[in-house]
C-alpha cells in the first residue's frame, strides 16, 4: 500500500466492554475507603486489568471523585478481604480471571469436553454429545464477545422462573448484525442447532460418520474465532493434540468402519430440508463442513519422517500427486439402488426390478470388502459404482429373455 504521507497512528477505538462491573466498583470504593495501601489510583487499577480487558486509568479517579457509579455501595470489609485473599483469581493454564473471564473459560472448557468426548474410544453416542456440548461452548463464546463489546445480551424484560436474567440462546446470538460468527460459520451452527432439535425429541441411532465433516468445521471455527477475537494464546491446540488412530484405512476396511444402517428418516429429512437451496459455494465452504483426504506418504526429508500429519502446499508437485490419488479413489459416480435399476432397465432389461437387484447382490456378496463395487455414502446408505452396473447388465444379458 502506498504511503499517504500521514505518519499519525490510527486511533484505536476502545471497546465499551472495557469497564468495571458493579461488584468491582464496590471493591474499588471499599479500597478507597480503607486508605493505605490503596492511596494511589494506579495501584488500585492494577487489581482490575488483565489481558482480555484494559480499563482506562481515569475510571478509578472518577469513582473516587463520585463522577461515576454514585449508586453503587462500597463492598464490606469482609468482601474486600475475601477479594484480596483470592487475588489473583486466575486460571493457571490461560491466565484468565476466573470470575471476570468466566464466560471465556467456560467456552473453552465446553469445546474441549466436546472434542474429547467425540474422540473417546468405545462411545456410540458421540456426535449427539458433541453437538449439545459444542452449542453450549459457542453460546458462552459469543456471550463473552458481546460482553467485551459492551452489548447487552439479555432478553429485556424477561426473567427465568427463579427471577434470574434470561440470556440470548445461540440462534438469537447469530441473528445479531454485529455477531462475529458469519457466513459458513453461522450456517454450520444453524445446521447443528437443527440437528440438536432432532436429538432432543427423537432417537437418532448412530450418526457420527454422516455428520463428521460438519462437526470438524464446528470445532475449527470455534478455535479460529477464539484466537482471532481474544488472542492466539487461548487456542485449543495444546490441549487437543492429534490423536493416534489404531486403524489402517485400507480400501477393504472402510465398510467395516461404518456399520450404521443409515440415518434415521427424521434426521435425513432435517438435513435435506436445511441444505435444500444452499449454494454450491456454501456447500464447499470449509467453514460449513470440513472433509479431508488422507494418503499414506513416505517422507523424503528424514527430519520429517516421524511427523504424523504434514501440510502440503497447494499447487506443489506433492499436492498434485495426492490429488490424483484422492480423485481416483473418491470421486467416482455413486448410484443408490433405484438408480442402478433405472440404468439397467434403460440398457434393455425393463423386467429387472429392485427386488431382483437385491437378490443378485446378496447372491454375489457384492458388498464384500475389497470387491470395489460400492461404498457407504454420505448419509450412511450403500451406493454403487459403475463397475457394479456393468456387472449387473452383463448378468441380465446372460439370462436371455428373462429381463427383456
Amino acid at each position: 500500500m502506498a504511503d499517504s504521507g500521514n505518519n499519525e497512528k490510527p486511533k484505536k477505538n476502545r471497546r465499551r466492554g472495557n469497564t468495571l462491573e458493579n461488584w468491582e466498583v464496590a471493591i474499588v470504593k471499599s479500597m478507597i475507603a480503607r486508605g493505605a495501601p490503596f492511596t494511589n489510583d494506579q495501584d488500585i487499577l492494577a487489581y482490575f486489568t488483565r489481558p482480555t480487558r484494559s480499563v482506562n486509568h481515569r475510571l478509578i479517579s472518577e469513582i473516587r471523585g463520585q463522577a461515576k457509579h454514585k449508586s453503587v455501595k462500597p463492598a464490606s470489609d469482609e468482601d474486600l478481604d475475601a477479594f484480596l485473599t483470592t487475588w489473583p483469581d486466575i486460571d493457571h493454564e490461560t491466565g484468565l480471571s476466573v470470575r471476570g473471564d468466566e464466560l471465556l473459560i467456560k467456552a473453552r472448557e465446553a469445546m474441549i469436553a466436546a472434542v474429547q468426548t467425540f474422540n473417546s474410544a468405545g462411545l456410540t453416542f458421540r456426535a449427539e454429545l458433541f453437538i449439545v456440548t459444542s452449542i453450549i461452548a459457542w453460546t458462552y463464546l459469543l456471550h463473552a464477545w458481546f460482553k467485551r463489546q459492551g452489548i447487552d445480551y439479555r432478553y429485556q424484560g424477561q426473567k427465568t422462573k427463579e427471577g434470574a436474567d434470561k440470556f440470548w440462546e445461540l440462534t438469537h446470538c447469530l441473528k445479531q448484525g454485529k455477531c462475529p460468527a458469519k457466513g459458513g460459520v453461522a450456517k454450520n451452527l444453524k445446521f447443528l442447532v437443527e440437528i440438536r432439535h432432532e436429538i432432543e425429541h427423537r432417537s437418532t441411532s448412530r450418526i457420527d460418520d454422516a455428520l463428521g465433516a460438519k462437526l470438524q468445521s464446528c470445532a475449527l471455527n470455534f478455535n479460529d474465532l477464539l484466537k482471532r477475537e481474544f488472542g492466539a494464546q487461548y487456542g485449543l491446540e495444546k490441549r487437543l493434540p492429534i490423536a493416534l488412530q489404531f486403524v489402517s484405512f485400507g480400501a477393504e476396511q472402510r465398510s467395516a468402519l461404518k456399520k450404521a444402517a443409515g440415518l434415521p428418516k427424521n434426521l435425513e429429512a432435517a438435513i435435506d430440508a436445511f441444505e435444500n437451496g444452499l449454494s454450491e459455494e456454501l456447500m464447499k465452504d470449509p467453514a460449513y463442513r470440513m472433509s479431508y483426504g488422507f494418503v499414506p506418504i513416505t517422507a523424503k526429508n528424514p527430519g520429517a519422517a516421524d511427523t504424523a500429519v504434514q501440510i502440503v502446499t497447494p499447487g506443489s508437485p506433492e499436492a498434485g500427486e495426492i490429488e490424483k490419488i484422492i480423485l481416483k479413489e473418491v470421486n467416482k459416480t455413486r448410484y443408490p439402488p433405484g438408480k442402478v435399476v433405472e440404468k439397467v432397465q434403460a440398457a434393455g432389461f425393463p423386467k429387472f426390478k429392485i427386488h431382483q437387484h437385491t437378490q443378485l447382490w446378496q447372491k454375489l456378496d457384492a458388498k464384500k470388502d475389497g470387491k470395489g463395487n460400492g461404498c457407504i455414502g454420505d448419509y450412511g446408505n450403500w451406493v454403487w459404482f459403475d463397475r457394479w452396473i456393468d456387472e449387473v447388465i452383463a448378468h441380465c444379458g446372460a439370462e436371455g429373455d428373462r429381463y427383456r
